[in-house]
């Protein structure tokens, strides 16, 4: 995207922002909450729709038209708000399943193929939580339910995983779980766009972090150049304690 500005509600919430992300690549886009992250998301998956601007630009995998049907398959969306929409229980293998029709649920007039129920196997296993194919949602955890969400990303083999703010509501062990499963997934070949405001949410393999404030990106670069606690106490307005252990950045 190049020079992009967002309105929503009569408020403008992305400004004269310029992004470019390869595909395969790993990034983090970082800031305080009300910077524009999800916004910026939903512009990428055309929930919403950019300003017409003379010098505006946008293309998704080198394409600048979509059916947003088609591009939802080359781009796997988790979201928090898929969960909320769920009404009653169903299982995990049905949540996975539930990504081939892009709904969040099977419908009676969903023709479920024995092809797609050996791919939404394939892919619990692959996340390592066959276990869960079987279980109600609603007798999950937390953190389970966001592993079988991204499973349900899975199901077209995209391109790259969106993930807006994938640890928020989970519990510490929760947490750890989420990222070895998304460091699994980035070793695999996935690329992965990481929304956040938790620090310790940049997995090992995230090299490009680009910090947002205000609606407009800021600071956009090398994880070890952007992460210093100069750059992030200015981001977040306050003095700032930064560490690093085992690959991860911890901030206090």
């Amino acid at each position: 995207m190049h020079r992009i500005w967002v309105m929503r509600g009569g408020k403008t919430v992305l400004r004269d922002v310029t992004l470019r992300i390869g595909v395969g690549e790993h990034i983090a886009l970082l800031g305080p909450n009300g910077c524009g992250k999800s916004t910026l998301i939903k512009t990428i998956t055309r929930e919403c729709y950019p300003l017409i601007q003379p010098e505006s630009a946008m293309t998704i995998l080198g394409r600048d038209r979509w059916d947003v049907f088609e591009l939802q398959s080359a781009l796997g969306i988790v979201s928090n708000d898929l969960m909320a929409t769920c009404t009653r229980g169903i299982t995990g293998r049905e949540v996975v399943l539930s990504g081939f029709f892009s709904s969040i649920e099977i419908w009676p007039h969903h023709h479920v193929t024995q092809a797609m129920l050996d791919k939404a196997d394939e892919i619990l296993e692959r996340l390592e939580v066959p276990h869960l194919a079987g279980r109600f949602i609603t007798e999950m955890s937390s953190g389970e339910a966001r592993r079988v969400l991204i499973g349900r990303a899975l199901v077209h083999d995209p391109k790259a995983l969106l993930l807006d703010e994938p640890t928020s509501s989970l519990d510490l062990h929760a947490q750890h779980e989420l990222r070895l499963t998304l460091s699994l997934l980035a070793r695999q070949g996935i690329g992965l766009v990481l929304i956040t405001h938790h620090l310790s949410d940049i997995i090992p393999e995230i090299e490009r972090v680009a910090l947002m404030k205000g609606g407009r990106i800021v600071t956009d670069g090398p994880k070890q150049d952007v992460l210093t606690p100069e750059i992030l106490g200015s981001l977040f307005g306050l003095p700032v304690t930064l560490e690093q252990r085992e690959g991860y950045y911890h901030l206090w």
